[in-house]
């Protein structure tokens, strides 16, 4: 296994552009495991399946063939990119990622990537079950009502129209299901550096974990 920097943590806490940007300033490759789960929600509810239908499920992701290039995702060939970023798409993602024949197919994918090693892999459960030997593990976090404002901006800047409260009640609800999930539940690895974001600008959360990331990376000698 190469060295691998694991991100976790739930939707809007900024693990997404931290991510990216820490990867860019390292050089490492971006992955994001998030869009995986969305892409096969997205593909589920267009081809009819139902997202508690075990077997119709494991039939419709076991050829599937990923294609991720930093922020861009190819499903079977088709570039799936936009149309993951859809409030939708999270919930869809968030509900067929409890499914077992999903999450185990999803985790070959994932595990063959973080194989190569020099990656950025952000998640909900990369440094409890993906990569638990990643060489450095982030967990970010941030007060609800800061997430779900995030989050409504981010998908206000799409076009999408967006009822804050009711955003607000969908992230809550999506963190109990992914926190309670008996499959890779949502929560910080033991060695995982907690991260709140709340009022910290981008910038100071890339600062912090490029300085930890490269501490930890550094050779320690013969």
């Amino acid at each position: 296994m190469g060295r691998v920097i694991a991100v976790d943590g739930p939707a809007g806490a900024g693990k997404s552009s931290a991510s990216r940007a820490l990867a860019e300033r390292l050089g490492f490759a971006y992955v994001d495991t998030g869009a995986m789960y969305r892409a096969v929600g997205l593909l589920a509810a267009e081809r009819g399946v139902a997202l508690d239908d075990d077997a119709a499920l494991a039939a419709l992701v076991a050829p599937l063939r990923f294609v991720a290039r930093g922020e861009r995702l190819e499903v079977d060939g088709r570039d799936l990119t936009a149309a993951i970023r859809t409030a939708r798409a999270g919930e869809l993602a968030s509900r067929v990622s409890v499914r077992p024949a999903v999450r185990a197919r999803l985790l070959a994918v994932q595990r063959a990537l973080a194989a190569a090693g020099d990656v950025v892999m952000e998640g909900r459960d990369i440094g409890t079950v993906v990569v638990p030997e990643a060489a450095v593990k982030f967990f970010l976090t941030a007060a609800p009502e800061e997430r779900a404002r995030r989050r409504a901006a981010e998908l206000a800047a799409r076009g999408e129209s967006v009822d804050a409260a009711a955003l607000a009640r969908e992230l809550a609800a999506r963190d109990a299901r992914d926190a309670s999930r008996a499959l890779a539940p949502l929560r910080a690895a033991a060695d995982a550096v907690v991260l709140d974001t709340t009022h910290l600008p981008l910038e100071a959360v890339v600062a912090t974990m490029e300085r930890i990331a490269r501490a930890r990376l550094e050779p320690t000698g013969p």
